[in-house]
């Protein structure tokens, strides 16, 4: 166990001295306060060093704070030592240097937005979270509340704040709605990236609090400050308790207070409520009475700018979308137009990723594939185990790829269907290297496949509502066993029904891509496992036999590919499924047009020529008509030479 700091009143007069001086930024004199404790030989080195690293860094306005954390690494490792869990840690005692130098490491990684480096350091803390003085564990419960939301583990969350309200009585009750208010499950998104879509100017507020009496509260000089930090930090734990409730569609009342958090958490509820209109309202609300009172702030648009564009995405209308995608991260850059010469809590403001990972989206949507690919581009370094991402980055490829295609060289053109020699149609491109191509596409889509099926084989099932504890009784089972399938950060969770139908997507997107370069072996595999795919819609149905039964065609195995081409199987599809798909197949007339000019195509591979043409007889949809005609031609040039000999 560790001694205690003070040997003497002198010494502590000292000690206050230094934290009165801290407190009116008076840093020059506060550390030669701590130099004259230093040379009176005061034993607690740990402590005076770490006041020290603390002082130097507010010195220099905040902006070392990479110095201030190789400090911090010093002070000793991540682990507790022995005897530490076992006491209440009080500030004056040495063991609270290496907890508040703990937490001060977790802050420090939070707002550089490395979460999962954040949850490491503030771990130690959190398992020993009864063990600390109030104050402190008020501290390490918002940050580490702030890091489950942050990295979208939304169910751990909850789990926690029960812990936090039941077994700590840190938080009280939320005000809960009546059942009947109870929250509708909205569908799933591709966009909505940053965390708290609508309320992120709640969260980044929450946020920015923390962090700055963080540094400051962190030194076991600074004992009223801690106090005071506490007292701060009771609404902002209220803040985030409602923001969770919010966020995983709890019902609870939210009464405004005329802060600006709490009215974007309003508009984060009706987002989730599926009212966008309300939502909207909200929003502007908010810009329009903070510019009346002079206190927007670029954090601020950044915020109602990028949570706009969201619900823009959300009913469809890309262009507005994009525009307020494009005027958030001009806010933003604005707020950290120098990252390396910005303070560590402008540091953690800074959104552009998240932001762009939105524009992308809204570029896609815009079939602007180019745009989109750059813009996913910035997301991906951060966000690199995002499956959806990666396949977001194939799409624009394929579709800048189609968009620069030859007009002579549509997809089935009889040149094409008839050559099975595998050559390989197109350049070669490095696959290193990140730029729109079909070969670049195939990278993303094999990194994608690895990491849905590795998600998919870990999927947390959540338990029943009937074997769900009570809250109170939460307590009994640790809230850390709580698991979230957040597995494509920055985006909310996923369910399993939209794992599977990302896996779908990437199957057949696979699958294309691979017949374009000529690999048709992985192409028949990835349609052979869409057919197999336990979910599979009507769409994919039909993608899934045509490009099998291409790949078949391509290998010399016409026999097998008329078991994928046969027009029956189009007559049992859902045309609804056909008609609200964004591609040319709108109606079950068309697919079967396509899919009888494929088994056109593979009778004229077999030299059964009558059987084509009785198949071209019967096309009649504008989509295959110029290739049913290239298609009779050949047939009737290669009748006429048979005729001949």
């Amino acid at each position: 166990m560790f001694r205690k700091v003070l040997g003497d009143d002198e010494n502590y007069n000292l000690l206050c001295q230094a934290h009165e001086q801290f407190n009116n930024r008076e840093y020059d004199r506060c550390l030669e306060l701590l130099q004259r404790l230093e040379t009176k030989g005061e034993s607690s080195g740990l402590i005076l060093r770490h006041n020290r690293a603390v002082v130097n860094y507010y010195k220099t306005g905040c902006l070392e704070h990479q110095t201030l954390l190789n400090e911090l690494e010093k002070l000793g490792n991540d682990q507790p030592a022995p005897g530490e869990p076992t006491v209440p840690l009080a500030l004056k005692n040495a063991g609270s240097a290496l907890t508040v130098a703990r937490y001060n490491k977790a802050v420090i990684y939070f707002h550089r937005h490395m979460y999962g480096t954040a949850l490491d350091r503030l771990a130690p803390l959190v398992t020993r979270l009864e063990a600390l003085e109030k104050q402190m564990a008020a501290l390490v419960a918002t940050l580490q509340l702030q890091l489950l939301l942050a990295t979208n583990q939304l169910n751990r969350a909850e789990a926690f704040l029960d812990y936090l309200q039941y077994k700590l009585n840190l938080v009280a009750s939320a005000p809960g709605a009546s059942p009947s208010s109870s929250l509708e499950e909205p569908t799933t998104t591709a966009a909505a990236a940053v965390s708290a879509a609508a309320a992120a100017a709640a969260a980044a507020a929450a946020a920015s609090s923390t962090a700055s009496t963080a540094v400051a509260s962190s030194t076991p000089i600074l004992d009223s400050s801690v106090t005071r930090a506490a007292g701060e930090n009771g609404s902002i734990l209220r803040l985030l308790q409602l923001l969770t409730h919010v966020l995983n569609r709890k019902p609870v009342v939210i009464t405004e207070d005329g802060t600006p958090e709490i009215a974007a958490l309003k508009a984060q509820q009706y987002y989730i409520m599926k009212d966008f209109q309300m939502a909207a309202k909200q929003l502007m609300r908010i810009n329009d009475d903070c510019t009346q009172a002079g206190t927007v702030t670029p954090q601020l648009s950044t915020c109602i700018a990028n949570n706009m564009g969201v619900i823009h995405l959300r009913v469809r209308h890309y262009a507005i979308a994009a525009k307020f995608f494009q005027n958030a991260l001009r806010f933003d850059q604005q707020l950290t137009s120098n990252l390396r010469q910005c303070s560590l809590q402008t540091m953690g403001l800074a959104r552009s990723c998240e932001i762009m990972y939105n524009l992308g989206i809204a570029m896609l949507h815009l079939r602007r594939p180019k745009e989109a690919f750059q813009c996913f581009l910035v997301p991906v370094k951060q966000y690199h185990s995002n499956p959806r991402l990666w396949y977001r980055m194939a799409e624009a490829c394929i579709m800048e790829h189609e968009a620069q295609k030859l007009p002579g060289k549509d997809r089935y053109t009889i040149d094409s269907s008839l050559n099975s020699s595998g050559s390989k149609p197109y350049g070669t491109h490095s696959t290193a290297v990140p730029e729109p191509t079909l070969e670049f596409a195939a990278l993303c889509l094999r990194n994608a496949l690895t990491l849905s099926l590795q998600y998919k084989a870990s999927f947390y099932m959540a338990a029943s509502p009937d074997e769900t504890l009570d809250p109170k009784d939460s307590s009994q089972q640790l809230w850390s066993q709580t698991q979230d399938n957040n597995f494509c950060n920055p985006s909310k969770p996923i369910s399993l029904e939209s794992m599977e139908n990302m896996l779908d997507a990437i199957y057949a997107a696979h699958s294309f891509v691979s017949l374009r370069l000529g690999d048709h072996v992985t192409a028949l595999e990835m349609a052979k496992h869409l057919l197999q795919s336990e979910r599979l819609s009507d769409a994919h149905k039909l993608l899934g036999h045509m490009y099998a039964g291409e790949a078949l065609m391509m290998m010399d195995k016409s026999g097998e590919a008329r078991d994928h081409l046969e027009p029956t199987f189009v007559n049992s599809l859902n045309a609804l499924d056909l008609e609200t798909r964004d591609w040319q197949l709108k109606s079950l007339d068309a697919a079967q047009n396509v899919v009888r000019y494929n088994l056109a195509v593979t009778f004229a591979l077999q030299n059964d020529f009558q059987a084509a043409k009785s198949l071209l007889g019967t096309l009649t949809h504008p989509i295959v008509s110029k290739k049913a005609l290239t298609l009779h031609r050949y047939i009737e040039l290669k009748i006429s030479a048979t005729a001949l000999h």
